[in-house]
């Protein structure tokens, strides 16, 4: 009996690897920034940083930090095999530091006035994860 790939299925889920050193350091509350300094690819570090400014109520920075996490987590999509597309899973702990960075960023570039990429931002998590969009905009 032969058996056939579904190819109607699309792309497999993208795990990201664990930074389990980074990780604990953030748990423990180590500084964001210098977790980002030392794991600069951690993109949870980012996350936390960007969150961080926008709750202060600065935008630009909360861009900045963000989209730099969202940079370093694309690279290592890419690394896990991710093609531009399919699903990064929310329940995948390593995952999140990446979806939070893209929340962030969408919710940055609302707020400094660049609607476009703040919706191209939110579609991109929507097809990314649902449930990061679930778990994001009711905390």
């Amino acid at each position: 009996m032969e058996t056939h790939e579904n190819l109607i299925a699309g792309p497999p889920p993208t795990h990201l690897p664990d930074t389990p050193e980074a990780r604990q350091a953030l748990e423990a509350g180590a500084k964001a920034s210098d977790i980002a300094a030392r794991f600069p690819a951690y993109s949870a570090a980012w996350a936390a940083l960007a969150d961080e400014s926008f709750a202060a109520g600065h935008a630009v920075t909360s861009y900045a930090f963000a989209r730099t996490g969202y940079h370093r987590g694309l690279d290592q999509l890419r690394r896990a095999g991710w093609k531009g597309h399919g699903p990064i899973p929310w329940d995948h702990e390593p995952n999140q530091g990446f979806l939070r960075c893209l929340h962030a960023l969408a919710r940055a570039a609302q707020a400094i006035g660049e609607k476009d990429e703040a919706e191209r931002c939110a579609q991109f998590l929507r097809d990314s994860s649902p449930a990061a969009v679930e778990a994001l905009n009711h905390p």
